[in-house]
């Protein structure tokens, strides 16, 4: 278990979790809703990926949570029963 508020992943971390949780964008794995994603316009389309996961790296509040990663799968945690999938 990795407590990302406490050790933010890095760019490289948060793009192996796109590919596992089978994003295409990073918004995807982005807390919306969050006041902190409006106040630093992420929504803006003319913002490119690496922006995007930079802001992550930056801002680790914006990342969706938990996310659960086994046997090569990652699945984000809400609801709980998604995480079933991958661990029985």
């Amino acid at each position: 278990m990795v407590l990302y508020l406490e050790t933010p992943p890095d760019a490289g971390t948060l793009r192996q979790l796109l590919q596992l949780l089978g994003m295409e964008s990073p918004r995807e794995l982005m807390r919306q809703k969050e006041d902190l994603y409006k106040s630093l316009n992420l929504a803006d389309p003319a913002l490119s990926n690496a922006a995007l996961i930079q802001a992550m790296v930056d801002n680790p509040k914006l990342i969706e949570r938990p996310i659960v990663v086994s046997r090569g799968q990652a699945r984000i945690g809400r609801p709980p029963e998604q995480v079933l999938e991958i661990v029985s």
